[in-house]
């Protein structure tokens, strides 16, 4: 699920929102770079400032999803992308991973409005994909059935080192990213509420559902305990700084 064996022009065509989204990525870090375009203007109109943002400019809370402070910043997030976005993008359809990532990533960006200083500033797609995250970690708790074993056990170990590294890197928008996996994680728990996708030869097929309700029964406690782990950690991080 997160190996790539796809050519670009059949990634291209598997996965289109993913695909625009790093396009968007790429345009934009390089309209930031290259010295002909106007570098600087960019990054002022583009950026997530809350002052501006309380002040009437509402577009703050989305276009820092795709801006990015340098090359192994676009780098680091486009590739996330291209591992754990696709298996998503297939599971759940077009318009309802567009929801997700949107919603995800602005849900981060709020809780940065209402939680750090009216000066801060911050740019970056770590939110809404801290969303994804949280998404697959709805999955593994309440539909466990359509990952494998070996994919939860990847997405439980990136999740938890993830939060670990937001409390222990320098210059993180520790509010985004613990506040994009909790977004997820609802919109995931909301989603599978609905019910069961449709299988395929084992791969999901997006939009179609047949009813099934999240439950914790069933779980096994070591699973349980883990994700009160991790969400421990991010509360006393969270708190701590």
């Amino acid at each position: 699920m997160f190996t790539r064996t796809e050519s670009l022009k059949e990634f291209i065509r598997f996965y289109p929102v993913v695909s625009a989204i790093i396009f968007i990525h790429i345009l934009l870090y390089l309209l930031t770079v290259i010295p002909i375009f106007p570098n600087v203007l960019i990054f002022e109109k583009l950026a997530g400032v809350n002052l501006f943002i309380i002040q009437g400019e509402y577009w703050r809370l989305f276009t820092p999803m795709i801006l990015h402070s340098g090359f192994p910043h676009v780098l680091f997030n486009s590739f996330s992308l291209v591992l754990f976005g696709p298996a998503l993008e297939r599971i759940l359809g077009k318009t309802k991973f567009i929801f997700l990532y949107v919603t995800a990533g602005v849900a981060a960006n709020i809780a940065t409005l209402l939680l750090e200083p009216m000066t801060y500033i911050h740019v970056g797609a770590s939110g809404a994909i801290f969303g994804l995250f949280g998404f697959f970690a709805a999955i593994i708790i309440f539909r466990k059935d359509l990952l494998s074993r070996e994919n939860s056990q990847i997405i439980l170990t990136i999740t938890v080192i993830g939060v670990i590294m937001t409390f222990l890197q320098p210059n993180i928008n520790v509010t985004a990213h613990i506040f994009g996996l909790i977004a997820g994680f609802l919109i995931g728990a909301a989603f599978l509420s609905k019910g069961r996708p449709s299988m395929a030869s084992g791969i999901p097929r997006p939009g179609r559902i047949s009813g099934l309700r999240p439950s914790l029964k069933g779980l096994p406690a070591s699973r349980l305990i883990l994700w009160g782990v991790v969400l421990l950690l991010a509360i006393l991080g969270f708190l701590a700084r």
